[in-house]
């Protein structure tokens, strides 16, 4: 059965087999009778690529200033105890939006961004491919709005949170592959410079440290123990790394206060967080900020990350409430030695409307943990193994040979010079879903400008190992929903 859905602001069409079972669907047909095929070509207009990707610098630092009081205010203003199942939103901001991330040349923002995404990468290879655990520690409806940190290292994107009482505003990097809420901390004898003022927790009447006999505590992998404190300490992929004490906290999420979440208070951190005041981890382990919310949310939340140099905000929210009645729904996948990460099934990849030609076995999550597909917020370009990937750029040159060719670019090895042209012809690029599914992308997801000249480049790379990742670069402007409870991840309408 195939389902056409139409969003707004770009064309974006999901061909379905029924999805979850809670969510009903409608068939599209032709007049015939005949289900509607997904398209082969679609225009990307040059100009506009460009002035949506190579932003301007803020035009002041009174904007600046505007910019942060006005999401404090949202953040802080009339907040509730979370005691029913209203969902809440959170802006996602993109990264580039925000004064402390700003450097002026696009290209040097660019390579920065992929060195530092290859090093997440590299750091999830060594943490998924040998079926090794994940990261060493992964916590009732309601949202914020998202920043997107591109130059930020594993943090992409940004939230603005509340942390103690009263509530103190802080940027929180979002992670999907992590499973802890951390934050800087007074006395810092280690940190890295951040935005707000460091966390005190002498300042806050609802923090509490964590006992060494407490079961939060015994959640906590390679907890340790000192003073009659649970210690906490976890490195990432990329080197970074945060240690302090556990403790229990309040947070302000949106509108709504949650009580008693379980966080880290950092006071010795380094690494590629410079800007933010520590990370929300949103991970499917039971120590990240949906697994503590637990049967408040029903194990569901959804997000959007917003277009590269769009003057909106992307959103989180929490809650069984914001799961999109018009999505696809298709099995999330658990891989039980990484319990942290989102997998899901792909079964192949199509150009231009026709499947290319590789083995479904290629993305397929082994019994031992190997292999896969994994969501990631924290990666910015798609990966796929090596032979997977070749086929497919081979398939994409050959339906763009009537474009004129440019040097690879760090990165990609598929690049165009399209310095003069108003739009082009490019064939549509989509990933066949496990279940039948097939989602097919906006032009500006798979091919992006790297400099203000022209320069587009075909935005996957071959992955070193057998693992797969679909990187934020692809998710950009689709609503992505968790629902933990059922197992099902969906994708649907644009609603940044």
């Amino acid at each position: 059965m195939l389902i056409l859905v139409a969003f707004k602001s770009f064309l974006l069409l999901l061909l379905l087999t029924p999805p979850h079972p809670a969510v009903s669907s409608t068939v599209t047909t032709t007049s015939s009778g005949h289900a509607i095929p997904f398209p082969s070509y679609e225009h990307l207009n040059i100009k506009e690529s460009i002035a949506a990707t190579v932003l301007r610098p803020p035009q002041s630092s009174s904007h600046d200033t505007n910019h942060y009081a006005a999401v404090d205010s949202e953040l802080t203003q009339k907040p509730t105890t979370n005691h029913n199942s209203t969902a809440a939103k959170l802006h996602l901001v993109h990264r580039d939006k925000l004064a402390f991330s700003w450097h002026h040349d696009h290209r040097r923002r660019f390579e920065s961004r992929m060195k530092r995404d290859a090093r997440r990468v590299g750091g999830l290879i060594r943490r998924l491919s040998g079926g090794g655990g994940a990261a060493a520690y992964e916590v009732a409806d309601f949202g914020s709005e998202v920043v997107s940190g591109m130059d930020q290292g594993s943090g992409e994107y940004f939230v603005r949170i509340g942390v103690g009482s009263p509530a103190r505003s802080q940027y929180m990097v979002i992670d999907s592959g992590s499973d802890i809420v951390w934050v800087q901390c007074q006395p810092c004898s280690q940190c890295y410079h951040q935005s707000d003022p460091v966390f005190d927790p002498a300042d806050s009447a609802s923090f509490t440290g964590v006992s060494c006999s407490s079961s939060v505590c015994d959640r906590v992998e390679n907890s340790g123990c000192h003073a009659g404190r649970c210690k906490y300490e976890v490195s990432y992929g990329d080197g970074s790394y945060t240690k302090g004490t556990l403790a229990m906290e309040t947070l302000t999420i949106g509108h709504t206060t949650v009580q008693n979440v379980a966080i880290g208070c950092g006071h010795m951190n380094r690494g590629m967080f410079i800007g933010a005041a520590g990370l929300l981890g949103l991970g499917g382990g039971s120590m990240s900020l949906v697994g503590q919310l637990g049967g408040q949310t029903g194990g569901a939340y959804s997000y959007c990350l917003v277009s590269r140099g769009t003057s909106s905000y992307g959103s989180l929210e929490f809650g069984r409430a914001v799961l999109p009645a018009g999505a696809a729904w298709v099995p999330l996948l658990r891989n039980p030695r990484a319990p942290s990460f989102y997998y899901v099934g792909l079964s192949g990849l199509g150009v231009g409307g026709t499947r290319v030609p590789i083995s479904e076995t290629t993305f397929r999550l082994t019994e031992l943990g190997g292999g896969g597909v994994v969501m990631d917020t924290g990666t910015a370009v798609t990966r796929l193994p090596a032979a997977a990937y070749v086929a497919f750029r081979d398939t994409f040159m050959a339906e763009t040979a009537n474009l004129p060719r440019a040097a690879g670019v760090s990165i990609f090895d598929t690049c165009y010079d399209l310095n003069g042209f108003v739009t082009v012809r490019v064939p549509t690029v989509s990933f066949f879903l496990s279940g039948g599914p097939i989602l097919t992308l906006p032009a500006r997801n798979f091919l992006i400008p790297v400099d203000e000249r022209g320069t587009f480049c075909f935005a996957f790379a071959p992955s070193p190992s057998d693992l797969s990742i679909i990187g934020n670069i692809q998710q950009e402007g689709i609503q992505i929903s968790f629902d933990g409870a059922n197992g099902y991840v969906g994708f649907g309408p644009n609603v940044c």
